[in-house]
């Protein structure tokens, strides 16, 4: 018998809460996507850093592409971060976080 996953919860909230960034990332003007892409770009090298240390390399500074790629980084990232086997639970707490900060 096959014990159910206990972070499926926290998976499903990540991935239901991206596709919100996602699609709210899409509809932002310009201006206000720059206004909040420091904060997406926090989180994007925070995660970035975590799988560094889980991983045990070093941390190194996530490119500035610009708005229109990064959520793609963080997409990435998030995809990064759970081959890492990183606990999902806070993750799951700051994409909600990210998603009421971009509005």
């Amino acid at each position: 018998m096959v014990s159910p996953d206990p972070h499926a919860p926290a998976r499903e909230l990540i991935g239901t809460e991206l596709q919100r960034v996602v699609r709210r990332w899409q509809q932002l003007p310009l201006d206000h996507a720059l206004s909040v892409a420091p904060t997406v770009r926090e989180l994007v090298q925070s995660l970035a850093d975590r799988v560094a240390a889980a991983e045990g390399m070093p941390c190194v500074p996530v490119p500035d592409l610009g708005p229109a790629v990064l959520v793609d980084q963080l997409r990435v990232m998030i995809y990064d971060h759970d081959r890492a086997g990183l606990d999902p639970e806070p993750l799951a707490v700051e994409l909600t976080a990210l998603r009421r900060a971009i509005g």
